[in-house]
């Protein structure tokens, strides 16, 4: 009934969008019996309107994934460096709640564990909004920033790693069957910033599936059964993504390809000194005004990663 739904909202949005333009037309021939000037300028903005929105509409047909329209749930991990990736962690983890903001997606923040000095060492967020993973899925990889050091006395040059994890929010519908006898679950205080307690009662709850050593933990809502519920959300969707990898994998090898379906694969550096770019190793596309990506301007990068992958499906 989703899909049913959704499909029926795309289908009315085209149909609405063709009503408009018969409408124009035939409001344009008036205007050009009469020779209404006003009527014609009013016509050539509609116009514009409409090309913006034809515009909008044929870069979805991009999202031609199975689970592109769906939510997602994105998680950022620290590299290897200490304070520095921490710190590289909570500014990736800003920058993506920033970007969903400004597309009126809704997030929220399921788990985060933070460092002793600065920053973060894990997060992991729900963002839901149509087309949220369809977007967010070209920023799975590693995350390389370059900058001078604010955590260096000497005030050094240092480069900080960060790896970001992105899966659909497969709901009720995923097929991953998951046994009890295989899940080990841990009931633990919820801690905050500081070693001070978010509550005085045990309701963070730690999910880890044996078979797979898949981990998964929420701690951020009251309630342990809450807690529970979120924790297994996101073991669903992990298992998922590492079925879905397997999947990819053997699809890479009966076309004769190797990919590694390994996290240490980088996509994008970030550098703020002694210059400052933003560059997708993947696209090639780069851009100088760094301070408006950290602030969650990723549309142009998402943009020319969806368009590099159908340039390559259509090879």
């Amino acid at each position: 009934m989703r899909r049913l739904t959704r499909l029926k909202e795309d289908v009315d949005v085209w149909h609405g969008l063709s009503r408009r333009v018969q409408e124009s037309l035939d409001l344009l021939e008036l205007a050009q019996e009469d020779d209404d000037q006003a009527m014609a300028a009013e016509i050539a903005a509609e116009a514009e309107k409409l090309a913006s929105e034809l515009n909008r509409l044929e870069f979805r047909l991009q999202f031609s994934g199975p689970h592109d329209g769906k939510d997602a749930i994105l998680a950022i991990y620290a590299g290897a460096g200490g304070t520095e990736s921490q710190d590289w962690a909570e500014m990736l983890l800003r920058m993506y709640l920033r970007w969903a903001e400004q597309r009126g997606y809704e997030t929220e923040l399921l788990e985060t564990m933070r460092s002793d000095e600065a920053g973060i060492k894990s997060a992991t967020i729900s963002v839901a909004g149509r087309y949220a993973y369809g977007y967010l899925r070209s920023e799975r990889g590693v995350h390389r920033l370059v900058r001078l050091s604010p955590f260096d006395s000497a005030h050094r040059r240092h480069t900080s790693f960060a790896l970001v994890e992105v899966m659909p929010d497969v709901e009720e519908a995923i097929k991953i069957e998951i046994k009890p006898e295989d899940l080990k679950t841990d009931i633990y205080r919820a801690a905050g910033a500081g070693g001070q307690h978010v509550q005085k009662n045990a309701t963070a709850v730690r999910i880890t599936h044996i078979p797979t050593g898949i981990v998964a933990s929420c701690q951020n809502e009251r309630s342990q059964v809450q807690n529970r519920l979120m924790a297994m959300k996101v073991l669903q969707a992990r298992l998922f993504a590492l079925e879905e990898a397997k999947r990819e994998e053997e699809r890479a090898k009966l076309k004769g390809e190797h990919v590694s379906a390994g996290w240490g694969n980088q996509i994008r550096s970030y550098v703020l000194h002694p210059y400052h770019m933003v560059k997708d190793l993947r696209t090639g596309y780069e851009t100088g005004n760094s301070d408006a990506v950290l602030d969650g301007d990723l549309d142009p990068f998402m943009n020319a990663y969806l368009q590099s992958t159908i340039s390559e499906a259509q090879q």
